[in-house]
């Protein structure tokens, strides 16, 4: 039987690397052999785009479909209705109509636990499972991390981004205390990191020195590169677009990091 690891990609803050962390995690863990679902909880879409579907407001069941369905209690999908494959893995999409899920989520019966109860029925399916939040802390994220067992923080190599950690730390504690014990941090990832600059070499220290005691810190880099926006518009990993480009091939050492911490 697998066990399943939920990892809610996660940080309020937008433009960190989530959906590229996402994205080429899913598909690398999907190389090393693993099964993988990712999960696309931005009603921006862009995980959904970027793995080759660029007209998802087209796409006749989404995750607004889904959440509509577990809000009024009447989902009926089957899995093949939503369930869409790209580069060894399994999404589930977004569309633009889940910015209007959010004030729907606000009455619902166990509001932070509907993406907990779609996600059980994929039970030991799948050795993982990466959903891709929204670059906010609303109920939709909170249900992210209801339904996790970790969480992973892109981090941008930058002042403003790293300073933006406190406050998705201090919301990730709640979680853990008030819906979901079994939370606990995946980790934090250094994204968009240029070597050159002695200002990202000290961001890389201090978040290492303030946070690395108690939650890991990996210690794959991300580096900034031009490759990691050109593939997102081919709608294909960064594997797929160019497998020896630098961030390729941190992406894949990363991979590596996750398939060892188990």
């Amino acid at each position: 039987m697998k066990k399943t690891h939920i990892i809610a990609v996660a940080n309020q803050k937008g433009g960190t690397g989530k959906t590229s962390a996402t994205h080429n995690l899913g598909t690398n863990l999907a190389r090393q052999g693993k099964k993988v679902m990712v999960v696309d909880l931005d009603s921006q879409a862009n995980l959904t785009m970027c793995m080759g579907y660029d007209q998802p407001d087209n796409l006749s069941c989404t995750m607004a479909h889904i959440f509509k369905g577990l809000i009024d209690d009447t989902f009926a999908f089957q899995k093949e209705d939503y369930l869409l494959h790209a580069e060894g893995c399994d999404l589930i999409p977004s569309s633009i109509q889940l910015s209007g899920i959010e004030p729907s989520l606000a009455n619902a019966m166990s509001r932070e636990n509907l993406l907990k109860q779609l996600l059980f029925s994929f039970k030991d399916e799948y050795d993982y499972i990466l959903v891709d939040c929204a670059p906010s802390i609303g109920l939709l994220t909170i249900n992210a991390l209801a339904a996790a067992t970790s969480v992973l923080v892109p981090v941008q190599a930058h002042y403003l981004s790293a300073k933006g950690l406190e406050l998705l730390i201090g919301t990730i504690a709640k979680v853990k205390r008030n819906i979901n014990p079994d939370l606990n941090f995946n980790g934090i990832l250094i994204t968009m990191y240029d070597g050159r600059l002695k200002f990202g070499k000290s961001i890389v220290s201090e978040l290492r020195e303030a946070y690395g005691q108690h939650i890991p810190v990996y210690e794959t880099l991300i580096p900034q590169s031009v490759k990691a926006v050109e593939n997102t518009a081919e709608g294909k990993s960064l594997f797929a677009y160019d497998n020896k480009c630098k961030v390729s091939l941190a992406y894949e050492a990363f991979a590596r990091e996750v398939l060892a911490h188990g």
